[in-house]
């Protein structure tokens, strides 16, 4: 992004913008050259520089002559601002709103995207994460379910192949090796505290246009979580009535504790 854009972003006009780079680049300098520097219209320079005045971003030192205010006294005035405005709308916010009495499905796309979406609900988890992961989703974003793990947020981890990670409660889903042929792709799925649920498949050959769904909608949420906590039972009835092996102690205390995740 040019510094002209970057400008325009944080709440200057076209002419703005490019009236404070052009005095950045040369001051004092009075209004007839700035428009020659700045490529504004001298019949509109003026104008330009008495808004960029009444908003403190230009000074008139002398008679006709004019400076930036220093960008570095201009960037802390529009951090505060910036920060000021938040705060409003965060008022306005919380008065105009209804109650919530559902949450809509928001589709997701681009694989970069999703993944910092899951980074941002890892990272604000509070009691508990349900992940139910692919080994390249698991590769990104192990280190931040490590962070979680470190910090006392209850993970449910659920490896859809082979996986470095290894959390207390982990098993390694029975059909691994025939589940993106079964489902088309792979899954993906983070649930978190019980409120908010990123999930849906990658198709292996447009990972970017994939739909992923994100809500906080409680039925689909509670839907979403139990889908992975029957996995877990899936992964201990496989082993017991398909393989005939005994669980092992690890198991038994993971089965126990899924069970009572209501």
């Amino acid at each position: 992004m040019d510094n002209i854009s970057s400008l325009k972003e944080l709440g200057f006009t076209q002419y703005e913008a490019a009236c404070y780079m052009a005095l950045i680049s040369k001051h004092p300098i009075n209004g007839s050259r700035l428009s020659k520097i700045s490529g504004i219209a001298r019949s509109r320079i003026y104008d330009v520089l008495r808004s960029m005045i009444s908003k403190g971003y230009v000074l008139e030192i002398e008679s006709s002559q004019y400076a930036p205010f220093p960008p570095d006294e201009l960037i802390k005035k529009l951090k505060i601002n910036f920060n000021q405005n938040i705060k409003t709308f965060e008022k306005e916010v919380a008065k105009a709103s209804q109650e919530q009495v559902y949450e809509y499905i928001w589709t997701l796309t681009g694989y970069d995207n999703i993944m910092l979406k899951a980074k941002e609900m890892i990272e604000t988890a509070e009691k508990e994460i349900y992940a139910r992961l692919f080994s390249k989703a698991s590769n990104y974003l192990e280190k931040y379910l490590k962070k979680a793990d470190k910090r006392g947020v209850n993970i449910r981890y659920i490896a859809m192949g082979d996986v470095s990670v290894d959390f207390d409660v982990q098993v390694i889903h029975p059909e691994k090796d025939l589940l993106i042929e079964k489902i088309g792709g792979r899954s993906f799925d983070i649930i978190t505290d019980k409120k908010e649920s990123l999930a849906g498949i990658f198709d292996p050959k447009n990972e970017d246009a994939s739909p992923i769904s994100w809500t906080r909608n409680k039925w689909f949420v509670t839907a979403n979580r139990d889908s992975l906590r029957h996995d877990f039972y899936h992964c201990f009835l496989t082993k017991t009535y398909d393989d005939h092996k005994e669980l092992t102690e690890k198991e038994k205390k993971i089965y126990q504790i899924i069970k009572q995740d209501d």
